[in-house]
């Protein structure tokens, strides 16, 4: 029997979407973790199909949310940015060795819940008469990926508590665009992902603060640090200050982030 960390690779390195998702759906919570085993992948991370097409961030079209098309490519980017973040959540699962159960634990769940959000809006795209794939796309949350692989302090500081908790702050604004647009059903299914995210950025917090206290941080300090170090996009608001702090932002955070814009 596979390990949930090495049935995790296995589903990052698949390209076709279908897959991915079913392999995540496969992983049962009974299979060994094998935390500790430091695995080695041989194969390209993620796995890439030919669809969508990915360009540079600034060589995506800009559509008009009021044209069919535009309503489509907005849902569609909504899509690739849950694809991407079913790789980011089964990267830190198998990447990551010597931590506690309860952090693989907690990572399988997001991976779930990511598939689930990519699903819902993979169906809501065919009702608008596209599929996913069927426009370009962008790799901008995986390229940090890449950048912390060999640190888990930055992945868990850049990633969930950066790109993700990103998410917290224009997933409202981007809802009630597709309201207004009518489409209530898309509206629907990001107050879904908007409840999941603020657990996800919260396992996040939860990491990152443990494992600052491991190494002996501060952790507004280090934060500024790494996000140098990386070359972290400065943030900007407007924040959304209740979903932040619900997902386990402190209040010196709050403040320091602000201040940074």
């Amino acid at each position: 029997m596979k390990s949930i960390r090495h049935q995790a690779l296995l589903a990052l390195q698949m390209a076709n979407h279908q897959d991915k998702v079913a392999l995540v759906r496969a992983i049962e919570d009974q299979h060994p973790l094998a935390s500790d085993e430091l695995i080695v992948s041989t194969e390209q991370t993620p796995g890439l199909s030919d669809r969508p097409l990915l360009v540079p961030p600034m060589d995506v079209p800009r559509r008009k949310i009021s044209t069919p098309e535009g309503h489509a490519a907005l849902v569609h980017a909504l899509a690739h940015i849950e694809f991407n973040a079913i790789n980011l959540a089964l990267d830190i699962l198998w990447r990551f060795a010597g931590q506690p159960e309860d952090f693989y634990r907690d990572w399988l769940k997001v991976a779930r819940e990511e598939a689930y959000h990519f699903v819902l809006l993979q169906d809501h795209l065919l009702t608008l008469g596209y599929a996913y794939g069927d426009f370009t796309a962008h790799n901008g949350l995986w390229d940090m990926a890449e950048r912390t692989k060999d640190d888990l302090l930055a992945r868990l500081a850049l990633v969930p508590r950066t790109l993700e908790a990103r998410g917290l702050d224009v997933t409202p604004q981007i809802r009630d665009r597709l309201r207004h647009r009518g489409d209530k059903a898309g509206a629907a299914i990001l107050d879904i992902i908007l409840r999941d995210e603020v657990g996800h950025v919260a396992i996040g917090n939860r990491w990152y603060k443990a494992l600052c206290e491991e190494r002996g941080l501060e952790t507004i300090a280090a934060y500024e640090q790494l996000a140098l170090q990386y070359q972290a996009a400065k943030q900007r608001g407007p924040f959304n200050l209740e979903a932040r702090r619900a997902a386990g932002f402190s209040e010196e955070e709050l403040a320091a982030l602000q201040q940074l814009d």
